[in-house]
């Protein structure tokens, strides 16, 4: 009851900090004070609506918000979101452009189950959808899965992974993003051991940690610095009495954004200064940079207790991946049975959270891969954000990655044989 108690006084005070910003807000857009030339007026409306908007995000999933897309043929087509394949603690989705013909490039987007939802891909969703089948992972939030659905872990992750690749056949190129890279190279591993024919034909890895120890950041320090109980007993809640998941063990979303703030407190702060006084000077609007970067990072969802403990304790702690002696379902994964899935890394040089040399560490766990269907890039100037969206993503990032997909593409096909040659090395 403690751990139900402490998830529902955090929503509590949530709801409470989005009430004054509603009052507040209410409060000074009282129409007699327009008579009323009194600044304060304008700084508590300010501050009223900035922190209204901040606390009610923080317990709402975003909208894809892509709804139409221009083809080369110049007209509008709508987007339909479909469901591919449904589970309960995530689906396969696609992004379908209705009217257009079915493009050659198929891509698998798989999302990071790290806090924020899928959405937060959303422009690197459309950056593909040019030219690609896109279809992401959308992972769903744990406070809203019942208990009876059972557990989900890095094993159970791993597995979703493969259920989808299997789903998607074996001319699909997979995009992990962040968090997922080291499982879904342990997801294709697993299929060229269990299933090779359902192998995917690329695999891009972009700012994961498949080696969290071959660079250290504030994320891997501190997960050393501190013990499983320590973890346990700090960062899991049972979900309250307000949510389908009532009683299923949580890392709640709330809780990761604090820590997501702390990291960059200052900045965050000015961002929010900044934008009061733009709203008090009139100088905002609904859909200005500030609004549109954080409506995104600051909505947040609850995972699985067992997820992050088990991410913390396999990937970060015990290096399960880093040094090729993963488990899934009983069966331990050979990373070096890869022989005919190209792989990428990418990898930014001033990634503060997966920094440069975490994620090319996969390429030397490929021991059954020949150095032609090995490949690394480092964008010198992108953060952690930028290598997956922004201008170093669209401008630099992403060719390099069609570019790859394309040099590969039909690499590996059903029956094929394994690449002996490259086995052999």
């Amino acid at each position: 009851m403690r751990q139900m108690s402490t998830y529902d006084l955090m929503e509590s005070f949530r709801n409470a900090n989005q009430w004054l910003g509603a009052s507040a807000l209410s409060f000074a857009s009282y129409p007699l004070f327009s008579m009323l030339p009194n600044p304060a007026f304008q700084w508590m409306s300010a501050w009223g609506q900035v922190t209204e908007r901040t606390f009610q995000r923080m317990v709402a999933k975003p909208d894809w918000g892509i709804r139409t897309f221009t083809c080369e043929d110049g007209k509008d087509h709508l987007v339909n979101i479909e469901t591919v394949v449904s589970r309960p603690f995530g689906d396969l989705i696609h992004f379908q452009v209705s009217g257009r013909e079915e493009q050659p490039r198929k891509v698998l987007l798989v999302a990071p189950m790290s806090g924020h939802y899928a959405t937060l891909l959303r422009s690197t969703v459309k950056s593909l959808l040019v030219n690609c089948e896109v279809y992401v992972t959308d992972w769903h939030n744990a406070r809203d899965i019942p208990v009876s659905e059972g557990k989900f872990d890095v094993e159970d992750y791993t597995l979703y992974l493969v259920d989808f690749m299997k789903a998607l056949g074996p001319e699909v190129n997979v995009v992990a993003v962040c968090q997922p890279a080291p499982l879904a190279l342990a997801a294709t591993a697993y299929l060229a051991e269990i299933e090779p024919d359902a192998q995917p034909s690329t695999l891009t890895l972009i700012g994961g940690p498949v080696d969290p120890d071959a660079a250290a950041t504030d994320v891997t320090d501190f997960g050393r610095r501190v013990t499983m109980g320590q973890l346990e007993e700090m960062m899991i809640q049972r979900v309250g009495f307000l949510h389908k998941g009532v009683g299923r063990l949580v890392y709640p979303g709330l809780l990761q954004l604090a820590s997501f703030i702390s990291m960059n407190g200052e900045r965050h702060s000015k961002a929010f200064t900044d934008q009061i006084l733009r709203v008090a000077q009139g100088e905002a609007s609904d859909n200005d940079a500030h609004n549109r970067f954080y409506d995104e990072y600051l909505a947040v969802m609850d995972m699985t207790a067992e997820f992050y403990l088990s991410t913390v304790e396999r990937i970060f702690k015990g290096l399960e991946i880093a040094q090729n002696r993963f488990v899934v379902d009983g069966h331990r994964v050979d990373i070096g049975k890869i022989t005919d899935v190209a792989v990428k890394t990418v990898e930014g040089g001033k990634d503060d959270i997966s920094a440069p040399g975490q994620c090319v560490a996969a390429l030397d766990l490929c021991t059954g891969l020949p150095d032609s269907m090995k490949a690394s890039y480092i964008e010198p100037e992108a953060g952690h954000y930028g290598i997956f969206a922004g201008r170093s993503w669209r401008n630099n990032i992403r060719p390099l990655v069609l570019d790859f997909i394309d040099a590969n593409a039909g690499r590996h096909k059903p029956g094929k044989p394994a690449n002996r040659n490259a086995a052999a090395g």
